[in-house]
C-alpha cells in the first residue's frame, strides 16, 4: 500500500517555504556579486511580495517573463 500522498517513499516533493525561497534568492544574489545592501533590500521586499501574491501568481509571473 502507498503512502498518503501516493508517492514513492523518499521522493516526496520539496515542501514550500518562504524562508527557503529567501535563502535561494540570497544564494543567487551572493553568487552574482550583489552588495549586502542590495540583498537586504530585495529580501525585505520579498515579505511584501509574499503577502500580496499567491504561489500561482509567482509561477505565472515567471512563466510569462523574459527571464
Amino acid at each position: 500500500m502507498g503512502n498518503a500522498f501516493g508517492m514513492i517513499p523518499g521522493l516526496e516533493p520539496d515542501e514550500w517555504s518562504n524562508d527557503a525561497c529567501r535563502g535561494y534568492v540570497i544564494m543567487a544574489m551572493e553568487d552574482c556579486g550583489f552588495s549586502k545592501k542590495d540583498i537586504r533590500r530585495v529580501v525585505g521586499q520579498l515579505y511584501e511580495v509574499f503577502d500580496l501574491n499567491s504561489v500561482e501568481d509567482a509561477k505565472e509571473k515567471y512563466l510569462s517573463s523574459p527571464y
